[in-house]
């Protein structure tokens, strides 16, 4: 028995040891608890499109094998944690925009009535292209492309009171539109995410201040990217309103067409230009209305649109509020009393940023042979610390040193120096520090910086400095 005992426990050791061996040989990653950010603890899910020699690839193909997102339907896209970074740097941003407007932030359900959808006129004009819900019960819902229904109810029933306005809400959250044919990646899509921003207002005077308000803060939020912009005259479309402007950034990849005027500045968007326009489609040129000079066409992606809108929303769905000249004036509009014609609608516009458009765009306008380059204020990280085993030791502590002052990552990835530099093009991070040849030789980082054209090999004590000078230009 004791013989017997002895042998099974030698047995379970033996097979023990044998765990712990099959254990060591086939753990890769290993996960760093130290606070430091390292690729070694980051999924990035390379790969996924195969890579062809002397073809330019596209945004697309770049977001998805630089580990950025993964199609999962027809105009249907997950993001992985890099693009979430990406997403998450533009959201703050925008919160920080919108915050300076002094807006605050609200959360509207995705799923909204085809009842205030019919009231408003909509749901007749925009029928093809909304995804429709019908519960148990025989409820029809939407899944929101936009949210001026929504929102204009949501006000309506809660102010009253001239005193209550100027009201300014936005939102950040997922839109759904029926696409015929998705295409471009994130830029046409069935499933986006955009920032929409509600104003409310007593006076149209006052909404028309209130416009140009929040006209002079996208433009400071498209001036965070150091990218150029366009802010194009433009047709209101099923939205509505009487005046709205879009922002675009210019691109072949770009299914808009915007004139744009070299001598005043003016920009217009073809669909906005009438019959009498003097419009040469052929040479692609037409006449300024603003100052008579030639203008130019210019190929671009929607980004932005600002519209002022009235009272389109605010009259079918009762948003109605007393004035200084209504008294006690009752705010039931349907009951047609005489007391509510001294009640007002209230005055509104709605301006939109699409995130997941956003994403894409910058995407497609900086990248390069080589892979994305993003712009400083939205890339993943802004700085990846490039080492090898020999040298993780002073990478890991330039890391740490880096961070106070820069969004950075160490790559203390098991592969070649070769490939973590291939890789940093790809995904696009906009400086490289690399230990490589420089340090073995001279004690020196070699520092790259693709789009402001840097490669210099700069001494270990004033790295931190000079990358810090790079990533503010960026």
């Amino acid at each position: 028995m004791f013989l017997a005992c002895t042998t099974s426990q030698h047995g379970l050791r033996k097979k023990s040891l044998h765990l712990k061996a099959s254990l060591s040989r086939t753990q890769v990653f290993q996960l760093h608890i130290d606070g430091r950010a390292r690729l070694s603890n980051f999924w990035i899910p390379t790969g996924g499109i195969a890579y062809q020699e002397n073809v330019k690839e596209d945004s697309n193909a770049l977001l998805i094998r630089g580990g950025f997102m993964r199609q999962s339907h027809a105009g249907v896209f997950q993001l992985l944690p890099l693009g979430l970074r990406v997403q998450k740097k533009i959201e703050d941003l925008l919160d920080k925009h919108m915050s300076r407007l002094g807006a605050s932030k609200v959360s509207l359900s995705t799923l909204s009535s085809e009842e205030i959808w019919r009231q408003s006129g909509r749901l007749q004009n925009d029928r093809a292209e909304l995804f429709h819900v019908e519960d148990r019960k025989g409820s029809k819902f939407l899944l929101a492309p936009t949210h001026e229904e929504e929102i204009t109810t949501l006000v309506g029933g809660l102010v009253h009171s001239y005193k209550d306005l100027p009201l300014r809400l936005y939102q950040i959250g997922r839109k759904y539109r029926d696409e015929l044919r998705p295409r471009e990646g994130l830029l046409r899509t069935r499933e986006f995410l955009m920032k929409d921003l509600y104003t409310f207002d007593i006076s149209k005077e006052k909404a028309l201040e209130t416009y140009e308000i929040v006209r002079a803060a996208y433009s400071a939020f498209f001036k965070e990217f150091k990218t150029p912009y366009l802010i194009a005259d433009a047709d209101s479309g099923s939205i509505g309103g009487d005046i709205n402007h879009e922002y675009h950034i210019a691109s072949e990849k770009g299914e808009d067409i915007v004139y744009s005027c070299k001598s005043c500045g003016f920009n217009v968007n073809e669909e906005l230009l009438g019959s009498n326009s003097s419009l040469n489609k052929e040479k692609g040129v037409c006449s300024c209305s603003k100052c008579s000079s030639q203008m130019e066409s210019v190929k671009t992606i929607e980004l932005g649109h600002t519209f002022y809108l009235g009272t389109k929303y605010s009259k079918p769905l009762g948003a109605v509020i007393t004035t200084k000249d209504s008294g006690h004036a009752t705010l039931d509009l349907a009951a047609n009393r005489q007391d509510a014609a001294a009640c007002t609608p209230m005055e509104m516009g709605c301006h939109g940023i699409g995130i997941s458009r956003l994403i894409a765009g910058m995407a497609n306008v900086l990248s390069d042979d080589k892979g994305l380059n993003w712009p400083g204020v939205i890339a993943p990280f802004e700085t990846v610390i490039i080492s090898t085993s020999r040298t993780e030791e002073p990478a890991s502590q330039l890391a740490g040193q880096l961070s106070h002052t820069v969004d950075a990552i160490l790559d203390d990835r098991d592969q070649s120096l070769v490939w973590k530099m291939k890789d940093a093009d790809l995904i696009g991070y906009p400086v490289l520090v690399i230990f490589g040849r420089a340090w073995a030789k001279e004690g020196k980082c070699e520092v790259q910086c693709r789009r402001l054209g840097v490669r210099e090999n700069v001494a270990r004590e004033v790295v931190p400095e000079f990358v810090q000078s790079l990533v503010a230009k960026l």
